[in-house]
Formats: C-alpha cells, sequence, structure tokens
C-alpha cells in the first residue's frame, strides 16, 4: 500500500533547475520512486553529471534539456521539446530561480525584469504548457518552489520575495482551476538550505546567524525536501491543493 501511496512508476516528471541543490535532490527522488524524469538548466555539462547520479540504480529514463528559463522562447521551447519527447508530463516542478541582492532604492531594471521572468514568469509558462495534457488525462500534479522569502524577507530581498510570493499566490489560483480534473497544485517553502545559490548569496558569519535562527539549530540537507515532494507528487497527496508547505527547520517558528 505505501508504494501505491509514494510510487510513481510509469508517472512522467519535469525538474527545472535540475542540475544541482533541491532540484536534483527532488528528481532523484522521483526516479527511485519509478517515474521518468526530465531536467532542465542552462549548463550543459552539470547536466550530464547531474542526470547520471539522479538515474543511477533507479531504472528509470531520464532525459537534460538545456535552457534558459529567464528567456520566454526557450522556456516554451523547453515545453514543446518534453512534451515531444516524453509523450507527456505528469508532474512539473517548478523550481529554477535566482536572487540578486539590491536596495530598494538601487533596484536594477534588468535584474528585477531577470528574477521575475526566471522564478515566476517561467513557472505560469510551463503550467500554461503542459497542464492541458494533465487535464485529458484527469491526473497531474504541479509543484511550486516558493521559499521562506515568499512569507517574510530580509532588507535587500525585493525582487526574491515578490516573485516567491507570487508563486505562492500562481499555486493557490491554479488550484481552483484545476481541481475539477483532479489536477493538484502546491507549494513548498524551503527554509535555508545550503545550495550553491544561498552559499554564493551568503557569507559564512551571515549562515551561520541563519542557522541559529532555526529551531533546529542548522541548515537543512538538498535530501531533507524529497519526503515533501513525493507526498505532493504521488497519490499521497490526492487531497492536497493549494496549500504551501513549509520546509524551514522551525525558522518562522522562532520568535525574538
Amino acid at each position: 500500500m505505501i508504494h501505491d501511496l509514494f510510487g510513481l512508476k510509469g508517472r512522467r516528471a519535469l525538474v527545472t533547475g535540475a542540475s544541482r541543490g533541491l532540484g536534483k535532490a527532488m528528481a532523484r527522488g522521483f526516479a527511485q520512486a519509478g517515474a521518468d524524469v526530465a531536467i532542465c538548466s542552462r549548463n550543459e555539462e552539470e547536466l550530464k553529471s547531474a542526470l547520471r547520479e539522479i538515474l543511477a540504480g533507479s531504472g528509470a529514463r531520464g532525459e537534460y534539456f538545456v535552457a534558459d528559463l529567464a528567456v520566454r522562447g526557450q522556456t516554451e521551447e523547453l515545453a514543446r521539446a518534453v512534451l515531444s519527447r516524453f509523450g507527456g508530463v505528469d508532474i512539473l516542478v517548478n523550481n529554477a530561480g535566482t536572487n540578486i541582492p539590491q536596495p530598494v532604492d538601487r533596484i536594477a531594471d534588468e535584474d528585477w525584469d531577470l528574477t521575475l521572468e526566471l522564478n515566476l514568469t517561467s513557472a505560469m509558462v510551463l503550467t500554461r504548457a503542459l497542464t492541458p495534457g494533465m487535464k485529458e488525462r484527469l491526473w497531474g500534479r504541479v509543484i511550486n518552489i516558493s521559499s521562506v522569502m515568499g512569507l517574510a524577507s530580509k532588507a535587500g530581498r525585493h525582487s526574491y520575495s515578490a516573485s516567491k510570493a507570487g508563486l505562492i499566490g500562481l499555486t493557490k489560483s491554479g488550484a481552483l482551476d484545476l481541481a475539477p480534473f483532479n489536477v493538484t497544485v502546491n507549494c513548498i517553502a524551503p527554509g535555508p538550505f545550503l545550495t550553491d545559490l544561498t552559499a554564493r548569496v551568503l557569507n559564512e558569519d551571515q549562515r551561520r546567524v541563519a542557522a541559529e535562527r532555526t529551531a533546529m539549530g542548522r541548515w537543512g540537507r538538498p535530501e531533507e525536501i524529497v519526503g515533501a515532494a513525493l507526498l505532493l507528487a504521488g497519490n499521497a497527496g490526492s487531497y492536497i491543493t493549494g496549500s504551501v508547505l513549509l520546509i524551514d527547520g522551525g525558522l518562522l517558528s522562532t520568535t525574538y
């Protein structure tokens, strides 16, 4: 029975931003659960290496697609290519993202536009392109990867917080549209997970302070997001839609 709830045999998943970090961890979890997996990012060499790790020992089929989702045309082409190669997508994980901290009075237009396009608009474009097939099959899962920064924020995180809050809104509206077709739309909001992106944005002292602010007293490991992704991607999550699942080690539960 547990396999029926969490197994993904016969399902096809697309995970964006999956050459590293949380995306790669979720894609590997899907492959181990039996799903065929498509991954994308901008770096082909990283994708090749990541795909080998994702598929290792799983018996699943997988392919990688090189795409810059900050460019609208490449996002649209990604959807067409994956549909052509896989025949359909049952599970869409919108994970690709970036973070460009800037003071509010020095936000650069090009950085704002890039962040919103990559973090938010690409999720809309892929959802728009791939959910018609889910509706026809009367089964589908969309998982948007937001952030605690979509629920709270810090100085300088304007475009990032705006885009991640937007993903939460997109999740709730999409859930209402797609529920009649047995397609769920949910959101995972990770807290302090030590990935390449967070390591690039935060210095050592900032990383230490962030860890101390969590109830767990540490950063999350990428593999610790996999269980939540499997819950929302499989039959176990069939009655969960429009929800935001916070995975933050208790960060937002702490008070000072």
